[in-house]
């Protein structure tokens, strides 16, 4: 029987983090290098990215940083040679890189539907297909674990182009999780409640402008919502991903791990 250090053990793993460079995608990244994984971070923001590489460098854990934008076929073809090259293999993919401007549906553009979708949605399934055909080449099976939102569960008002991409995300890791078994390349994702980073804040100034609410009460009404009485960490996002890339994680495939500090129980 394996025990728990062998089980959080991806010593000789490569990762291809998305979105990597910042927030959840650099969470996500520390806690898969501390595992002993190989992380490639792919950021449309190389500058953060070198940053994030540079930080797990110094903890003696192994890291490298491409500029990609998640959205285009080129890039994740790109991006999965970078890690190939890099470091011998892929082993894990986590689509983590997404955005969520706030627009009323009357209001949104077809060109801001188009950006939300195209990195939301079709980014996960572009580097999905490029990591997954390197996978099988290889035959070694792999995992890919996409970052979804509890907004592809339950719309939360003025985000109409974002609940459908994540929706969209949860109907994609189904999908591939059913297609990509024969090969044991297992397909999960992750829902996210309120989780405090970056883009947090730009959206919740962007919801303050549609509602006209403080963004400080707009914010506390978001954490009165959640029963445990408050916003998630990054890392707290990161620890989850860090299960389903790890063998405690090896007969999960095609579900969605809620993680909202129980939002969508209200």
């Amino acid at each position: 029987m394996l025990t728990i250090s062998d089980l959080f053990d991806l010593s000789g793993k490569a990762a291809l983090v998305t979105g990597g460079g910042i927030g959840i995608g650099q969470a996500i990244c520390r806690r898969l290098a501390e595992a002993g994984a190989s992380v490639m971070i792919a950021d449309i923001n190389i500058d953060a990215a070198n940053e994030t590489a540079e930080l797990i460098n110094q903890n003696e854990c192994i890291s490298r940083s491409c500029k990609a934008d998640a959205s285009l076929a080129a890039h994740a073809i790109q991006a999965v040679d970078d890690t190939i090259e890099a470091f011998g293999s892929i082993d894990i993919l986590i689509n983590n890189a997404g955005i969520y401007p706030a627009s009323p549906f009357t209001e949104t553009s077809k060109e801001l539907w188009d950006k939300v979708i195209g990195l939301n949605l079709s980014g996960p399934f572009l580097f999905s297909q490029a990591a997954a055909q390197a996978m099988i080449k290889a035959g070694k099976g792999g995992k890919i674990i996409n970052m979804a939102s509890v907004d592809g569960i339950r719309p939360t008002g003025y985000m109409a182009h974002y609940n459908s991409s994540k929706g969209g995300v949860i109907m994609l890791t189904k999908a591939l999780a059913l297609e990509l078994a024969p090969h044991n390349i297992l397909v999960n994702a992750l829902a996210p409640g309120g989780i405090l980073t970056p883009g947090t804040v730009v959206t919740g100034e962007e919801m303050t402008k549609i509602t006209g609410k403080t963004l400080e009460v707009f914010a506390g009404e978001m954490g009165n919502r959640m029963p445990l009485g408050r916003m998630g960490e990054p890392d707290e996002v990161a620890r989850v991903v860090l299960f389903l890339a790890s063998k405690l994680a090896d007969y999960i495939t095609g579900e969605v791990i809620v993680v909202d500090g129980g939002y969508l129980l209200k």
